[in-house]
């Protein structure tokens, strides 16, 4: 048996960017930072900060786009990936990134769950212009 099983708490360090894959599939990526704090020997209180990769595809990176911003604090499930590439010098990169799942939005004004099931039932994206509104997601 096997698991790959990521859950996340942690405020957006930047905003996503949105862009189109060139079939046309949406694609989100954002950063969530998540803090660590112990004591150490001596007493004395330690913090970390994780920096962690998110990307989210199809109707839920369009409501991220639009809902997620800087500074949100959010829930995130989804899995771990890790993907490699050459770059133009031949140099291999590696990224290991949370492709979501469900996202809750935890800020108080923007409370709700996002998720790949709740978006493949919301009804056809909105025109390119328009704003998604709360209301119009159907949970």
């Amino acid at each position: 048996m096997d698991l790959n099983k990521v859950m996340l708490i942690g405020n957006v360090t930047r905003d996503p960017e949105v862009r189109t894959t060139t079939q046309g599939t949406p694609v989100a990526t954002f950063s969530v930072a998540t803090n660590l704090r112990w004591t150490n020997t001596a007493g004395e209180r330690q913090e970390k900060a994780e920096v962690h990769n998110v990307v989210a595809w199809r109707k839920l990176a369009d409501i991220c786009g639009q809902m997620v911003k800087r500074g949100s604090k959010l829930y995130v499930e989804g899995r771990l990936q890790t993907r490699s590439w050459d770059d133009a010098q031949g140099q291999k990169h590696w990224r290991t990134e949370v492709v979501a799942d469900n996202i809750i939005l935890l800020d108080r004004a923007n409370k709700g769950t996002v998720s790949t099931e709740a978006a493949a039932a919301a009804p056809e994206a909105p025109a390119e212009d328009s704003p998604i509104n709360v209301e119009d997601i159907p949970f």
